[in-house]
């Protein structure tokens, strides 16, 4: 994967001479943030053989709902104002909530994880355009946007956070026990709980850290842009997903590491800052990444004989 940067970075420089600019450079890693965040969220659960269609809604959701709980009714609030730091609050224990729902509906009910977790998604995105009003919400306290608009040692403090997350993943899974078990679960359930491994306890708790770092995502977002949309992390989900296939993430589970994820985000935001600066239409760039992910899926296919049977 690196010669294939190596490759996308020397095409950027000879079409635009902006690409390899300080400031371009630093707008590509502080609009990845976000992406790579909900990333480590996903590939934890993909390891583990499941997934989360409705981690893109948490990052509209959860913020959303702080906000409203927290700007004045001028602003778009519902009246509460409540002190900032307990929507913060709010807006992790709203994360945690949806991760614990979807965790017990995949893992407890035995829910096939697509058709569940696709309709929590979609229940969020309602319950966010009903909460917003279809508006947006502004006039937001410095508390809530400190961490997605500051900056530390020349960067987006954003880029930090996203870093420390990919780094205590990768720690986390090389490590811990705990980190192990999520690739014995990926690898084969049915063995992990004959050594004694609790396996839907930690399904659930990586469903729950899973709604923590989307919620997380979606403060920084919130941050970023001192503002939450109604339609704020729509679609993020594909590009999660283009993202850890390219890293090397297998969809059956048990296969991949946080470095290939890694540069499975790097990848995509090069080639997307490349087209985007190439003046390539947006609609060209999302067809370029579904064309990514499919060549990726060929290629894990045709050099693991890995094969996909559901």
């Amino acid at each position: 994967m690196i010669p294939v940067i190596i490759a996308v970075i020397v095409i950027g420089a000879l079409l635009n001479d902006a690409f390899l600019t300080q400031a371009n450079i630093i707008n590509v890693l502080q609009q990845s943030s976000e992406l790579a965040i909900l990333v480590v969220a996903e590939v934890l659960l993909l390891l583990c053989g499941k997934f989360d269609l409705s981690l893109e809604s948490i990052v509209g959701f959860a913020p959303m709902v702080a906000a409203w709980l927290v700007v004045v009714p001028a602003a778009g609030g519902q009246g509460m104002v409540l002190n900032p730091y307990l929507g913060l609050l709010v807006l992790f224990g709203v994360g945690a909530a949806v991760g614990l729902a979807n965790g017990l509906l995949v893992v407890k009910l035995g829910l096939n994880a697509f058709i569940a977790t696709l309709a929590v998604l979609i229940l969020l995105r309602g319950a966010t355009l009903g909460v917003a009003n279809g508006q947006t919400m502004s006039s937001l306290p410095a508390p809530m946007t400190y961490l997605g608009s500051t900056s530390m040692l020349g960067l987006p403090l954003a880029v930090w956070i996203a870093a420390a997350v990919f780094v205590g993943a990768g720690l986390f899974l090389r490590h811990h026990r705990l980190g192990r078990g999520v690739y014995a679960i990926g690898g084969n359930a049915a063995a992990a709980r004959a050594t004694g491994l609790r396996v839907d306890r930690l399904l659930i708790g990586v469903y729950i850290s899973a709604g923590l770092l989307a919620a997380l995502a979606g403060l920084l977002f919130m941050g970023r842009l001192a503002s939450v949309t109604a339609n704020q992390g729509q679609n993020m989900i594909f590009t999660v997903f283009a993202a850890a296939v390219i890293g090397g993430i297998s969809l059956n589970g048990g296969r991949g590491s946080m470095v290939g994820a890694f540069t499975g985000v790097l990848l995509l935001a090069l080639i997307s800052n490349v087209l985007t600066l190439s003046a390539v239409s947006t609609f060209w760039i999302q067809a370029a990444q579904g064309a990514i992910i499919l060549l990726a899926l060929v290629l894990q296919r045709l050099t693991t004989g890995e094969r996909d049977d559901s």
